[in-house]
């Protein structure tokens, strides 16, 4: 009986410091999104308070609609979207071709690729921006996908290779033996296989595009085709600096990403467990 008293005395207290450190980083997002509905007096006259003595929904049509953040948000999920799925069909196909084509110059490659994030993104800036402006792509959503795509592809495809190569090679050949073909097999039998490994690799592919901001910021000089992490940025640059809105935008920033993730954490989990094994 002590024993048991003992182990449920800890678990008490494990569950306890887990609470409160989870209060802790969940603090800031609940702070922007009650400031969020504030109104301009409440957050001016007791900013520290934490429930509004007002709710309203002023700050977010003030935010999405007269400042226009409802299309900052429109051409990041467009740009993001596009990033992501060329990305990962890109990087499913290289992926496939080197475990099962080029196993060991595979494995270079994969190393060769990854070395490209050791490189800070401002010192890419420069060369970038002089490919871009040769062939007119400066201020366009092709440019800034195609900057994307250059440091999304090799990042993906150093995942996924490590996804393929959990897939059993005689799984593929009892499919080859009953006639399937090379392609049937990629499509059919081994992508499913590493399904949550590329709904991992998806999720980091978008959230990396959606929230990029120093490419952004150097490539997209028109306020009609800002992305949402430059959008946010120009809300700061005002003489006087509207709290509110900037808390409303912020809301419509965060939150849907992290709802997004409390639903698909699991297949995330999968897919970094399956490609832990190399």
């Amino acid at each position: 009986m002590k024993a048991l008293a003992r182990r449920r005395f800890v678990t008490g207290i494990a569950y306890l410091f887990l609470i409160v450190v989870s209060l802790i980083f969940i603090f800031p997002l609940l702070w922007i999104i009650i400031s969020s509905f504030k109104t301009g007096a409440d957050l001016a006259s007791s900013p520290t308070s934490f429930i509004p003595e007002t709710f309203t929904l002023e700050n977010y049509v003030h935010a999405l609609w007269d400042l226009g953040f409802v299309v900052n948000l429109k051409n990041s999920l467009i740009v993001s979207t596009v990033t992501t799925i060329i990305t990962v069909i890109v990087s499913c196909l290289g992926a496939y071709g080197i475990v099962r084509f080029f196993p060991k110059v595979g494995r270079r490659i994969t190393k060769v690729l990854i070395t490209t994030y050791m490189f800070p993104p401002v010192l890419l800036a420069v060369p970038y921006s002089m490919v871009l402006a040769k062939i007119g792509l400066v201020n366009t959503f092709t440019g800034l996908v195609l900057v994307y795509l250059s440091f999304s592809i090799p990042y993906a495809l150093w995942m996924l290779v490590g996804f393929y190569q959990t897939v059993p090679r005689e799984i593929e050949e009892a499919a080859a033996v009953d006639g399937a073909g090379r392609f049937h097999i990629f499509i059919r039998i081994s992508t499913p296989i590493v399904l949550p490994g590329i709904v991992a690799t998806t999720i980091y592919t978008f959230i990396n595009a959606f929230n990029e901001f120093l490419y952004a910021l150097l490539f997209m000089g028109s306020s009609e085709k800002m992305p949402v992490a430059v959008g946010l940025y120009s809300l700061t640059g005002t003489e006087v600096l509207d709290w509110g809105a900037l808390m409303a935008a912020s809301t419509c920033v965060v939150v849907p990403s992290v709802v997004v993730f409390m639903f698909i954490q699991k297949y995330i989990a999968a897919g970094l467990s399956e490609g832990s094994v190399k």
